[in-house]
């Protein structure tokens, strides 16, 4: 039998990823660059902590301690935020709202971005722009005439003021999104329900929407994540501190004149960030995969 000799075909060490065998230019290209966007990424998350856990004295007293690491760690700081201040309050409030601004913006942007892309009507493509151009808008225009609006409807000092408001500024990016995921849907799937006779809203229900859960988890997230950060609104419509949201409550109430409780301002920024670092992590791969396919049309 004839044998065949095998040849290294010299475009897989040439091209491709075959400049990576080399130990210096693997420094270089992956390791030094992966280096600085660690250090970058995790620093404040570092200094939150380490501030978190230092004693008062420690944070001033450059001269005898390291200021990037901690010799005598205290729990006080976390103590005093979440038992002697109203964080665990703030903490309720930014969830709850949070959750309903998300659902609610969620449940208007699947109708939006249904209604733009799978409907065919005239002017669709110019709506869709229309609603991405709003999301375009600085909160800090919108803010004004919205304060007006809450104080006419009563709903100053309530959740309701920002559980209202979000969505203005949640829901035009949202359906952007879900009409970039929609989009990728194969409309032979929609065509031959309505041969079967399914109507529209049952085309929506077990069709469309199934097909597009990573879409719905990444607008989830991002308008989770926007409503828990959101500082402008919470500030305007919300006064007592029992309502107040962690960003402006932890701002606000532990920055006394000129004395900040730098160690409680750290552990409150800590701790309010791990909601949102946990939801990041269960569905990180939802959310690319949906990010990818709502943008490569």
């Amino acid at each position: 039998m004839a044998t065949t000799k095998k040849t290294k075909r010299p475009e897989l060490d040439e091209g491709g990823m075959g400049y990576l065998q080399s130990l210096p230019r693997r420094v270089v290209t992956v390791y030094l660059p992966l280096l600085v966007f660690v250090i970058v990424l995790l620093f404040p998350f570092y200094w939150m902590t380490i501030t978190a856990v230092k004693p008062n004295l420690e944070m001033t007293d450059y001269a005898n301690f390291n200021p990037f690491w901690v010799v005598h760690p205290t729990l006080e700081h976390i103590r005093y935020l979440l038992f002697d201040t109203s964080y665990p309050g703030w903490l309720l409030n930014t969830i709850i709202i949070s959750t309903a601004a998300t659902f609610l913006s969620l449940l208007a942007a699947v109708f939006a971005a249904y209604a733009i892309e799978r409907l065919r009507f005239s002017g669709a493509r110019q709506v869709g722009l229309a609603v991405f151009l709003a999301y375009l808008v600085p909160p800090s225009i919108l803010f004004i005439p919205l304060s007006v609006m809450v104080f006419n409807l009563g709903l100053y000092d309530t959740p309701f003021a920002l559980i209202l408001t979000y969505p203005t500024f949640l829901v035009p990016f949202c359906t952007w999104l879900l009409m970039g995921y929609f989009r990728s849907i194969p409309f032979e799937l929609e065509e031959c329900a309505l041969i079967d006779g399914a109507s529209r809203w049952q085309i929506l229900t077990k069709i469309v929407l199934p097909l597009s859960v990573p879409g719905l988890i990444s607008a989830g997230i991002f308008a989770f994540t926007l409503s828990w950060n959101e500082f402008i609104y919470a500030l305007t419509f919300i006064q007592s501190s029992e309502n107040k949201t962690v960003p402006v409550g932890v701002l606000t109430e532990l920055v006394r004149s000129d004395v900040y409780e730098w160690g409680a301002l750290m552990a409150g920024a800590l701790i309010g960030s791990l909601p949102v670092v946990v939801l990041y992590s269960f569905f990180v791969e939802h959310y690319v995969s949906s990010m990818t396919g709502a943008v490569k049309e």
